[in-house]
């Protein structure tokens, strides 16, 4: 069985989760605290990550899977490399891989 792969969000770390939101000026769909803001980015979501939910050092894609541990040993097999393998976050299970080109991205599903 192949996994579903589709682009969930557009992961940004921050590190005031209040000034960033200011600054890109769109709709919050959702707030943990100073952990994490959903933004809407029409049609597309923006994910700002406080300093305690950094997983990635830049901005990044992040790719929403049905199964992480399966997707991240599909993407693997095809040359992905592993930064931080599946863990358990507050609202769901992510991983970090790096592509054949070096770009790094997130697999998440929800809880």
């Amino acid at each position: 069985m192949e996994a579903r792969v589709r682009l969930g969000n557009v992961l940004i770390p921050v590190t005031d989760l209040d000034e960033a939101i200011a600054f890109y000026g769109l709709p919050v769909k959702f707030r943990d605290g100073d952990r994490f803001a959903a933004l809407d980015g029409g049609g597309i979501t923006v994910a700002l990550a406080g300093p305690a939910e950094h997983v990635t050092g830049s901005a990044a894609p992040s790719y929403k899977v049905d199964d992480v541990a399966l997707t991240v040993r599909e993407m693997s097999a095809r040359g992905a490399e592993v930064v931080r393998g599946p863990e358990a976050g507050p609202h769901e299970t992510r991983a970090v891989l790096r592509d054949p080109s070096g770009n790094v991205f997130v697999l998440y599903s929800p809880h």
